[in-house]
């Protein structure tokens, strides 16, 4: 990653740079905490640690006994050595020897969810307005359907009698008991604090969510117990077979074929479904059926699932007479129906078959067999139709229609899925019959090859017709009654006489990676072919038999052979099908066998070759031999198996043929054709006995040679002496690295316990000691590299192969039994029985002893060895942990670095090793420093100094392997922490950390985290030394990374120094680790908190001191941190994408430059680096150690602070607060924790991505993860976490206990965060008292709290938070009322909310924070107008934003402040009672109006009338009125009205300068509301009433902060915002002009050049396609609707609004509000007729409106912009006829348009605006004509002259205009009007006026034909000919028409009077 080093380098000459700026600044800074500069030693360097054994044992712990002493002394339960028995599947031991695991652990258990939940059990549920107010809502919702009314009585406030009427009436909340008691300051305080600690929740990391266990880098997972390997399983139940006729027993074999791997993939599975009476035919040949001979069911196991496996079916019957063809005919043209044309045939075949039964039961032939393609079972694709009986999957190809979409897919090894598939039952119907001369395996693939082509060649042979019903259904987990492929039972197995299920051995089609657990021996053979055409006599219908011998007489035939189907378990022989007259066949029979455990050189396989007579003679024996040939099985100790190619004798072989090979000659022997091989076979094993690999075989031979000593021993061509003993062994080690891969793994325990024993025991050769420690070593190096290099899948995140790691954790111990003495001169046959799975106790295995062993059943036990012989035996061993640090120090080349690269393992097995010897010499309680010796002390040291230098060597040259070694050591030194000397190990810690440089940031932060995640408390001594060190330096070193302190908790301030150089902001190369070294330091505080002996509070607060400097380091990165602030209340904080990586994005380097260092953070911060995830889980650690560190320590520490930084811990604080805001339950059932989480994880994975960030470690765990070596296969052992169907866990929604038991948690968390919070700021508050930063401090303290009373807080933090609140209000009233005005604000708009809670304990608090706040205002300054106007002010904007306020909740508070004031004893005598009870009543007003508004809630236009409504009645309280219209600007902002929330800003902007001016003139100033008249003529209603109704100088008018120049800009600033937002350009450059002036005036340029640029932009924008409102008139009517019967509003809509949209809309609500049946609407737009309406119901009429413009204001409106923005009249046009009806001929049809003038301009500020006038037009026949040939001209024209041309468009208005089908079309019209001159006068100019229309008509049309034939085609021509000759019949029809003129208007005029410009139409006005 040679970019990633070039920043890891820019970032280190950074660091000084940046050291040497902190130099500087830390003079302005203040105190030295907020610089990185530690006194002494820089955080880079590692300090001394101190000598721990010597501390330890000199400070002894001087803590009486209680749990600080526990918590010094280390724990007794951090080594434990444990016995696991392991399990046997089977109800039997399969057996010669079963090993037991032993494992070693150092405890440390995981943080995880599992244990978090427990520890969330049983939590009190808090109380939150939140939920209460959801739960409410729920009710509310049910409840409104049954109160529907609507009315607002004419003026917005009611009668003021009726008001006061209610209130006193209503009852108040509990009054609480001491609020109006004098207390002295410290008592409340320290009431205050007790009240706080009562009922807290211990561990605060209980309630965070735990920390993720993929990234948690010190966890190592427990590998998994070893077992056997065990593919994708599938039941196969064969229910019935069935033929057309039954004569004869039929038998069945399954087995599975891979054809693309051209290999069968299962050994067989015989069946047997006759029926009794067949059975019974067979009956003398089979005395005795074993039970396990009747499965009809079987389990296969497929390991590699492909497109290409096949369920062959092969089916045998009793050997007859005749060929294979001739003894199916039968079956394929009888059929047992037609039984009485075949009757006679019938019996005579049934009779042929009982005899054949009789004499040749024992002999079978082939006869048919069939295949299933396992896909098609499978798959979705194509599954067979499983309900047709008939499906021929016999055929193997599909049915035609599903074959196209098989075909089409290709389909992948991935579809394969044989764990998880619908089971289904098949009708298999087509069997082919055997074709006696294609038997062979090679001819079987050839035939499933052609089977899934579509034109198969077997599809054209007549098949045997059968009825097999099979069910394939993928496994059950734990099937019962199954039989394993040995016969064992497996468990569960309840009642062993029911049928069984049987295991069938899987073959798997590659190599498959697991070692053996469990004892397995079997041999199968497969006899292929025999060629007996040379040989002589009559041998043609040939049988081969096999035999199982353990000598070569006949009766040392062993029954070891499995029987197939209803027969004997077990059988001495077995026979091959016999083809009929064939003198070669070809065989398919497979044999298997149970073999002994020891097998001896005499042990063979002896075939025998019959020639049997069908037909019964006389004088012919049934069988005759013809032949015999043997295979020895045991040569030079090996097993022999693979393919051969026998010769085979005439006669019976000589005595001791068993030794040599049929291959030899022997003398005076006969062989058939002249001693060829002519008989092939094949044998194959599956043992975990023999390896058959010749490698391991002669390293194992050997060792048991030396075991034994048993020399001289011949192998091969060598004989083994003493003398070469050495030197073949060494060799054979070497050689191992030969040995096939897969056989290694298979042996691999074996192996490896046997290279461990000869490491602890060398053995002795000839009396000399032989050491084969280096060897072994190397040999154990390379073994195990490869196996960590070509499994490559298999390993867990830290790089560990899970089969060595599962070996090391169960398998290994030190060998504990000294290999056997040469016995005395005798020297034992060789049992090769060595690797008989001692896999525990390897060389205790006393084979050759055991004489009496039966080859059969090999009691093979160990014999037992008492503790105190294994430790003798042991002190005569070399010591394992000694000898491998020995060998790894001194090994070389190849062996260091294979070593180097499994230093895991090495590690481990020395740990194990250490502790083990330990254990078994009970040196447990020896102090530590003589546990070991020096030697080995020496040996780790330089071992570790080796490894730390490679590590630093190489790592930029071979990351993956250096994060491996690194964490590989990590792991190894905490564990050496456990068993070595401390002090010791931590030096060796520390040599580390020097030899690392500093650039390896993540190496060493891993190492660090690993190492601190052991039990380290105690591993940080407590000691009062350090205590009184820390008296004399000051408080501030406990607080510090100083040197004391790293040297006193030396892994704590590793990991902190660590961190605090992570977060640094100037180390940027390394803000990728920021997540995972704060996971780590959340982790270990997890288990903290997680650990039952830190319970106790004076453990905790020791604890807490091994992490202060957390609190300093979180406060220096508090401008990193995320944000929370800003997403109050959506907290959907995965949205944001970091700074680092949008940067990145946008190709930019990473940014080095930062703003002003010496600026601190605001509220608002700029960047945040660290995710909101991260920000997150490092406040929580941060609140932890608040929350547990000693108050006493901090008050101290705070004492110390400069205020710039204890304002930097508030801002902290104000942070904590947002982080840990309570969500909610309703936000938590929406946020899906899956879907949530998964973004969150993809964002960081993209983060990473994008700045190429990710380790080089977690790639490759992540490629391995997703690529095992076992291709895409879901099952293999260490892929769980895949599988087809998800399983419960995973399942995406939560059930509603989950989610009720998150928000309890989440609502515990919050609680707990924001009391800590508290807890905080009372110590602020304390210090501050005592120095004199009060000032600047408090108003800090007071936002943080202020703050925390506006989120979802619980009743139980809100109480202790206003007791906070009295009490500082009572310490400083004057911070409040003389100096910081919003503060006061804020304060009572906080505590009026919470007097509105519906949790009545809120209620009552804030009711007392209330009244005391009115009662200290009125005690410095005897009134309290400042609260009195505050609070006003804040219940009306309360009440406009809030949704969820209950007004009925705010009045008991009222009446309990009442109450508060009547009670007051010492107030009584003074105003004070009675200006609070005005101020009371005022506020009860205003509450009364708010209860109109929640009835229309949903109404948005009422509930904008309303709010307008009430802001006119504060007419003359301007500081109100603001309110109001701030908040009709925000509910019109919330539903996209941006230009009526623009116009509620500019009428707010007008209020403002309106009082501005009235204040003091300013030059630049506007000089009021009519400087806003250019912005909407609306403005001018803001102009002051009066200066005798308000004087802006009374004290609390014009308070708030909008009342000033600032406050006039920025709400011109949201104004232009909110105008840009509609898409008003023009509008922003008004605005723009007042606003300019004033920054002139104040020569700030910035903000100029600002708003010359948002100019710029805007005018720009200009001309983007813009679209406004649309406008509807409605009209109400009926007393329904209350006071808006009659009324008319002219409504804008967004733009495109269609009318069928708002009518929708419209009726629907006021449907759902008066009921379905009670609204109408008016379909049409004619005047309504009041009469004539049902008086019940409620009418709407809408109709779609137009602007209406004069002629002479069209001259001023041009743009679009002007015809749209002040708008007030507004038109639309009904038709009309005299009769009545809409519509009639164009000689009648009149038309009325309709003028509408609105009260204000749109837009206004609100929505909808009452017609004030109405006035109507009514256009006659003639001029309705005129007006559309206008239209038409005018459209024609605009056709015309567009641009670009648009020849469609043209066409079609051409089309209109000339066509001759149009009716009612031009021509019409001319003839209708202008055919003869009008009777009346008045109508003269009209019909000029349309005469001339049509002149002008004709020549547009000219006009229009010369544009289109320009614009055509040559496709077109014939069209356009068309339209001309129509045009010139248009025109010829028109001439006459059009040149009449009348007389009449063309005679000299009498001079003009003034009449002759009105109007001739007839207009009625009506106002």
């Amino acid at each position: 990653h040679p970019c990633f080093i070039s920043n890891l380098q820019s970032f280190l000459l950074f660091r000084t740079v940046a050291a040497e700026v902190r130099k500087q600044v830390s003079r302005d800074y203040g105190s030295p905490q907020l610089s990185k500069k530690r006194a002494g030693l820089p955080l880079t360097e590692v300090v001394e640690p101190v000598d721990f054994e010597e501390y330890v044992s000199s400070h002894a712990p001087g803590v009486e006994p209680g749990p600080l002493k526990q918590l010094m002394e280390f724990p007794s339960d951090d080594l434990e050595l444990l016995h696991l028995d392991k399990d046997c599947n089977t109800l039997e031991p399969p057996l010669p020897e079963e090993e037991e695991y032993q494992l070693y652990s150092t405890t440390y258990t995981p943080h995880n969810s599992e244990r978090q939940r427990e520890r969330q059990r049983g939590l009190v549920k808090q109380t939150f307005e939140l939920d209460e107010a959801a739960a409410a809502e729920r009710q509310e919702d049910q409840d409104d359907a049954k109160r529907r009314s609507v009315s607002i009585d004419e003026t917005p406030r009611g009668s003021w009698a009726s008001s006061i009427f209610d209130l006193k009436n209503s009852s108040p909340d509990a009054l609480l008991p001491t609020v109006l008691e004098q207390t002295a300051a410290e008592d409340m305080d320290h009431r205050n604090t007790e009240a706080r600690q009562q009922g807290r929740h211990n561990d605060l990391l209980g309630l965070f969510p735990p920390p993720d266990e993929d990234e948690a880098v010190e966890r190592c997972s427990l590998p998994e117990v070893p077992k056997e390997h065990c593919g994708q399983r599938i039941m196969v139940k064969c229910l019935s077979l069935k033929f057309e006729i039954e004569i004869e027993p039929i038998f069945g074999t399954l087995a599975l074929y891979d054809i693309k791997e051209k290999k069968k993939i299962s050994e067989n599975f015989y069946f047997d479904l006759n029926s009794d009476q067949m059975k019974g035919l067979l009956k003398p040949h089979t005395p005795h059926v074993a039970i396990s001979t009747l499965a009809r069911s079987a389990i296969f196991s497929i390991t590699y699932p492909s497109p290409d496996i096949f369920l062959v079916i092969k089916l045998e019957k009793v050997l007859q007479q005749g060929d294979i063809s001739e003894c199916c005919e039968p079956y394929m043209v009888m059929k047992e129906s037609d039984s009485s044309k075949h009757k006679e045939k019938l019996e005579k075949l049934r009779l042929q078959a009982e005899q054949s039964c009789t004499r040749l039961g024992c002999f079978r032939m082939p006869f048919a067999w069939t295949a299933i393609h396992l896909l098609n079972i499978v798959s979705s694709v194509g599954g067979l139709d499983r309900s047709d009986p008939d499906s021929d999957s016999g055929h193997g190809t599909w049915n035609e229609r599903k074959k196209k979409g098989f075909e089409r897919m290709s389909i992948g090894d991935d579809m394969c899925n044989f764990a998880t598939f619908r089971p289904a039952t098949l009708t298999v119907t087509n069997f082919f019959k055997q074709e006696g001369d294609r038997l062979s395996d090679e001819d079987l693939y050839k035939y499933l090859a052609d089977m899934r082509r579509p034109s198969s060649v077997l599809r054209r042979l007549r098949p045997v017709t059968a009825q097999l019903k099979i069910d394939i259904s993928p496994a059950p987990d734990l099937p019962h009654y199954c039989l394993s492929p040995e016969l064992l039972h497996v468990k569960p197995y309840p009642d062993l006489r029911v049928r069984p299920t049987k295991e069938v051995l899987e073959f798997p089609a590659r190599q498959v990676y697991t070692p053996h657990t469990t004892y397995r021996n079997l041999l199968y053979v497969y006899p292929q072919s025999l060629n007996f055409s040379s040989r002589q006599g009559s041998v043609r219908n040939i049988a081969v038999k096999v035999q199982f011998m353990a000598g070569e007489d006949p009766s040392q035939a062993l029954a070891v052979i499995f029987g197939k189907s209803s027969c004997a378990e077990f059988m001495k022989e077995a026979y091959s099908p016999v083809i009929y007259h064939n003198k070669s066949p070809e065989f398919y029979e497979e044999m298997k066998m149970k073999i002994p455990a020891n097998l001896t050189d005499n042990h063979h396989l002896l075939f025998t070759f019959y020639h049997i007579s069908c037909q019964p003679k006389q004088n012919t024996p049934l069988e005759t031999p013809v032949g015999y040939t043997w295979i020895p099985l045991m040569q030079h100790g090996r097993l022999r198996t693979g393919s051969f190619s026998l010769p085979v004798s005439v006669e019976k072989p000589p005595a001791s043929y068993s030794v040599l090979t049929p291959d030899v000659s022997l003398p005076g022997m006969k062989w058939v054709d002249n001693h060829k091989g002519v008989f092939n076979v094949e044998v194959k094993a599956a043992s975990s006995v023999h390896t058959q690999d010749p490698h391991l075989d002669k390293f194992f031979t050997l060792v048991y040679v030396l075991e034994e000593y048993s020399f001289p021993f011949r192998l091969k061509d060598v004989i083994i002496t003493e003398a070469n003993m050495e030197g073949e062994l060494k060799a054979s080690m070497a050689a191992l690295r030969g040995a096939v891969l897969d056989t290694c793994v298979r042996f691999l325990h074996q192996l490896l316990n046997k290279l461990i024993q000869l490491i602890v025991y060398p053995p002795v050769i000839a009396g000399q000691i032989v050491n084969l420690g280096r060897a072994a070593f190397e040999a154990m190096a390379l073994l195990v590299n490869q196996i960590h290099k070509n499994l490559e899948g298999n390993q867990d995140q830290h790089g560990r192969n899970n089969l060595l790691a599962s070996y090391i954790h169960y398998c290994f111990r030190l060998p504990t039994a000294e290999p056997t003495l040469p016995p005395n001169g005798e020297s034992p046959g060789l049992t090769y029985a060595t690797l008989s799975r001692a896999t525990a106790r390897p060389s205790s295995l006393h084979l050759s002893r055991s004489k009496s062993i039966s080859n059969s059943n090999p009691d093979l036990a160990s014999t037992p060895v008492s503790p105190d012989e294994e430790v003798q035996r042991i002190m005569g061993s070399k010591l394992l942990h000694e000898e491998l640090a020995l060998q790894w120090v001194v090994s070389t080349s190849t062996v260091r670095e294979a070593a180097l690269q499994q230093a895991w393992l090495f590690f481990q097995l020395m740990t194990k090793s250490m502790a083990h010897h330990l254990f078994l010499t009970s040196k447990l309680d020896v102090p530590r420093r003589q546990r070991f010796p020096d030697r080995f002390v020496d040996d780790i040291a330089a071992l570790v100094c080796a490894i730390s230098a490679d590590i630093a060597s190489r790592y930029h040259k071979d990351v993956e392997l250096v994060e491996r070694l690194n964490s590989s050591l990590a792991f190894f030194l905490s564990d050496l922490l456990s068993l070595m000397d401390r002090g010791f190990v931590f030096n060796l810690i520390r040599s580390y950390y020097k030899q690392v440089p500093i650039a390896l940031f993540p190496i060493f932060l891993h190492f660090s985290i690993i190492l601190c995640h052991l039990n380290y408390v105690s591993l940080c001594p407590q000691s009062s030394a350090f205590s009184s060190m820390v008296q004399d330096q000051g408080v501030a070193t406990m607080f510090e990374l100083s040197v004391p302190f790293r040297q006193q908790h030396f892994l704590s301030g590793l990991l902190l120094s660590e961190l605090s150089l992570i977060l640094d902001p100037d180390g940027e190369g390394v803000f990728f680790l920021h997540k995972k070294a704060i996971s780590a330091v959340h982790s270990l505080l997890c288990s903290h908190d997680a650990d039952p002996r830190y319970r106790d509070p004076q453990v905790r607060a020791h604890m807490a001191q091994l992490y202060l400097p957390l609190i300093p380091i979180v406060m220096e990165t508090l401008h990193q941190l995320y944000d929370f602030s800003g997403q109050q209340n959506n907290m959907n904080s995965g949205s944001t994408i970091s700074q680092s990586v949008a940067m990145a994005i946008a190709g930019s380097p990473l940014q080095h430059a930062k703003a002003n260092p010496f600026a601190l953070p605001t509220a608002g911060r700029q960047s945040s680096s660290l995710s909101a995830e991260c920000s997150r889980t490092l406040l929580v650690c941060f609140l932890w150690v608040l929350k547990n560190a000693d108050a006493a320590l901090l008050e101290r520490w705070v004492s110390d602070l400069s205020v710039l930084q204890i304002n930097r811990l508030l801002d902290l604080l104000h942070l904590c607060v947002s982080c840990f805001e309570y969500k909610g339950k309703k936000t938590l059932e929406r946020i899906n924790s899956l879907t949530f989480k998964k973004s969150q994880d993809m964002k960081a994975r993209l983060e990473e991505a994008i700045l190429g960030t990710i380790g080089a470690r977690q790639e490759m765990v992540r490629r391995h993860r997703e690529r095992s070596p076992y291709g895409s296969q879901e099952n293999v052992r260490w892929k769980k976490n895949v599988t087809h169907w998800r399983t419960n866990a995973d399942r995406v929604d939560k059930t509603k206990a989950e989610v009720e038991q998150e928000s309890v948690v989440d609502g515990n968390l919050a609680t707990e965060a924001s009391l800590i919070v508290l807890d905080t700021l009372e110590i602020i508050v304390k210090t501050v008292v005592a120095s004199e930063l009060k000032e600047s401090v408090l108003g800090g303290v007071l936002r943080v709290l202020l703050h925390s009373m506006a989120g979802n807080q619980s009743a139980l933090f809100l109480q202790h938070c206003f007791n906070t609140q009295r009490a500082l209000v009572f310490k400083f009233p004057e911070m409040l009322f003389e100096e910081d005005t919003e503060l006061c604000a804020d304060l009572c708009l906080r505590l009026l909310r919470h007097c509105s809670s519906s949790v009545g304990s809120v209620r009552s608090h804030a009711s007392a924070s209330l009244y005391l706040l009115m009662r200290q205002n009125f005690e410095i300054g005897n009134n309290f107008a400042r609260v009195k106007m505050q609070v006003t002010m804040s219940l009306s904007s309360l009440v406009g934003t809030s949704q969820n306020f209950n007004e009925e909740h705010l009045r008991r508070s009222l009446k309990t402040i009442l109450t508060y004031a009547e009670e007051d004893l010492e107030l009584r005598d003074t105003p004070f009672p009675e200006q609070v009870q005005d101020l009371v009543f005022n506020l009860h007003m205003i509450l009364t109006d708010t209860v109109k508004m929640k009835e229309h809630q949903h109404d948005p236009e009422m509930l904008i009338d309303l709010m307008y409504r009430i802001a006119k009645g504060y007419q003359n309280s301007p500081d109100l009125r603001l309110t109001w219209l701030q908040n009709m600007a925000g509910k019109h902002s919330e539903r996209g009205n941006h230009a009526e929330a623009a116009h509620c800003l500019v009428h707010s902007a007008a209020l403002v300068a309106e009082y501005l001016n009235m204040l003091e003139d300013c030059r630049y100033l506007p000089i009021g509301c009519v400087t806003f008249q250019n912005i909407s003529s609306n403005v001018l209603e803001e102009s002051a009433v009066s200066d005798d109704v308000l004087s802006p100088e009374e004290e609390g008018i014009c308070a708030g902060k909008y009342f000033s120049e600032s406050g006039l800009v920025g709400l011109l600033e949201q104004a232009a915002a909110s105008f840009n937002m509609a898409g008003m350009y023009e509008a922003i450059n008004e605005v723009y002009k007042i606003l300019l002036p004033i920054h002139e005036a104040n020569r700030d340029f910035k903000k100029l050049a600002t708003v010359h640029g948002k100019l710029q932009d805007a005018f720009n924008k200009v001309y983007n396609q813009r679209m406004f409102g649309t406008y509807f008139r409605v009209g109400f009517y009926g007393c329904r609707f209350g006071d808006l019967d009659e009324q008319e509003f002219v409504y804008k809509e967004p733009s495109i609004t269609k009318l069928a949209e708002i009518s929708h809309r419209l009726e629907e609500f006021y449907s759902e509000k008066f009921g379905d049946e009670v609204v109408e609407i008016i379909k049409d737009s004619n005047p309504v007729d009041k009469n004539k309406l049902d008086p019940n119901k409620a009418y709407l009429q809408i109709t779609y409106v137009e602007p209406y413009f004069d002629t002479y204001e069209l001259k001023e409106r041009i743009t679009y912009f002007d015809k749209n923005y002040n708008l007030r009249t507004f038109m639309y046009c009904t038709p009309f006829t005299l009769d009545g009806r809409a519509h009639g001929d164009l000689h009648e049809q009149y038309k009325r348009k309709t003028i509408l003038t609105t009260s204000h301009a749109f837009p206004y500020i609100k929505t909808r605006i009452n017609v004030i006038h109405k006035e109507e037009i009514i256009l006659v026949p003639i001029e309705v004509a005129i007006e559309d040939m206008q239209k038409k001209t005018q459209e024609l024209a605009f056709a015309t002259n567009q641009d670009p041309a648009d020849s469609k468009m043209l066409q079609m208005v051409l089309q209109g205009c000339v066509g001759t089908t149009v009716n009612q079309g031009p021509l019409e019209v001319a003839q209708v009007f202008l055919a003869d001159i009008p009777d009346d006068p008045k109508l003269f100019r009209h019909h000029n006026k349309l005469r001339l229309c049509f002149k002008d008509f004709a020549k547009r049309c000219e006009d229009a034909l010369r544009k289109n034939k320009a614009l055509i085609g040559p496709d077109q021509k014939e069209y356009h000919r068309e339209l001309e000759r129509n045009y010139h019949k248009l025109k010829e029809a028109l001439g006459p028409l059009i040149n009449r003129k009348i007389p009449q208007l063309y005679r000299t005029l009498p001079a003009p009077t003034l009449n002759s410009y009105s109007r001739s139409s007839f207009r009625k006005v009506d106002c």
